[in-house]
């Protein structure tokens, strides 16, 4: 049975349970997000080509898939094709993510400042409505 003396707290909790403030997590978040937004826009990425001993080699980095394919189409329980199809599909993301090159393009200083501002600023705010006051 209730306690009618008991006055429900729930109501008033901000974000994650602390008395921290919706505002501020609110205003936090949409700051991360565009200081976030704005500095990505200012990322360029590029590909290079697949060299391995000075050959061009993304042939031959699709050859465990190919082969673990094979393999589950004769048996789809086959733990080999299983394994050489997951092996080869971890070897091409791999070499994908490792021949992107990321540059940061060239802009103002005042620009990057109110990027940064922003995303920093932001977390901070968050991280303050999180506190517990």
């Amino acid at each position: 049975m209730a306690n009618p003396d008991r006055v429900d707290e729930r109501g008033t909790d901000g974000p994650g349970g602390t008395s921290g403030g919706l505002g501020a997590f609110v205003a936090g978040v949409l700051m991360v997000a565009a200081g976030g937004y704005l500095l990505l826009q200012q990322v360029t990425v590029t590909t290079s080509w697949w060299s391995f001993g000075g050959q061009g080699s993304f042939g031959l980095s699709l050859l465990p898939l190919l082969v673990g394919i094979a393999f589950l189409f004769f048996d789809g329980k086959s733990y080999v094709g299983w394994l050489l199809t997951a092996v080869g599909a971890v070897i091409i993301l791999a070499g994908v993510l490792m021949h992107m090159d990321i540059y940061f393009r060239q802009t103002s200083l005042f620009n990057t400042l109110v990027m940064l501002g922003l995303l920093f600023g932001g977390l901070g705010l968050v991280a303050r409505s999180l506190r517990a006051s």
